[in-house]
């Protein structure tokens, strides 16, 4: 599809229905956050379902900064779009915008090759290693030690009992870590016996809307992403329907 057929098929109201998701993103995340941070323990029969609510969230972090990156959350707006970014994925681990946005351009270009930054790197690895290649492309050791530097802020200086930083905070983003390689690039990039059926090197699941959406914000429609680069996570399932995708 043609940047002009992208920008003909984007709904009245596109950068306002995407700066309100993001925000509705961001919210929810902080305020879960804070409200899990003054907890006095985590032994609860709640706990287990509020680390998962809390990880979803912690990915929508990462994924409305990839749909920044693609400039779909704010179309029109650039400043808008490149400040959500930025914010969401400092929110997210740290991460500058610009670097990921790099290497996320060379992942669109050449998907599935030696040149693929979340790929293999040519190698046949399995899921732990591909999961630790992919991780040490992006994580960087200011990163480590500025986030060891706010959970010490938060436990020496705030008082949020140790244990509770661990479970609620730490706990979720790791796990948010595997979410994004599990659904984003594992089983959407993952070889094939027969190869993949063209450029973009990637299959989507059989998933219906209500299930991509839980698992991970319809990342899994990873060929409707690659097909459409500028449709945002929450427009992904109209263009999984689309008759042009490949069985």
């Amino acid at each position: 599809m043609t940047a002009n057929a992208h920008l003909a098929s984007r709904p009245a109201g596109a950068a306002w229905i995407g700066t309100g998701a993001a925000a509705a993103v961001l919210v929810g995340w902080l305020v879960h956050l804070v409200w899990l941070l003054s907890q006095p323990t985590v032994l609860t029969w709640w706990a287990p379902i509020a680390v998962l609510v809390q990880t979803f969230l912690h990915t929508g972090l990462f994924i409305v900064a990839h749909d920044a990156m693609h400039g779909s959350v704010a179309p029109g707006w650039p400043r808008v779009n490149r400040g959500i970014g930025r914010l969401t994925l400092f929110v997210y681990a740290l991460f500058p915008l610009e670097s990921l946005q790099r290497a996320h351009v060379v992942h669109h270009r050449s998907p599935g090759t030696a040149d693929d930054p979340d790929h293999t790197g040519g190698q046949p690895l399995g899921y732990a290693r591909w999961y630790l290649r992919f991780m040490g492309q992006y994580l960087r050791w200011y990163q480590v030690a500025g986030l060891a530097a706010i959970f010490n802020i938060l436990d020496h200086v705030v008082g949020v009992p140790t244990l509770v930083l661990i479970v609620f905070w730490v706990v979720p983003s790791l796990l948010s870590t595997f979410q994004l390689f599990t659904f984003g690039t594992y089983l959407p990039h993952r070889p094939l016996p027969g190869g993949h059926a063209d450029r973009h090197a990637t299959v989507s699941n059989d998933w219906p809307a209500w299930l991509s959406f839980i698992t991970c914000y319809h990342f899994g429609y990873h060929w409707e992403h690659h097909e459409h680069p500028a449709v945002p996570w929450w427009r992904l399932p109209k263009f999984r329907r689309a008759p042009s995708r490949p069985s």
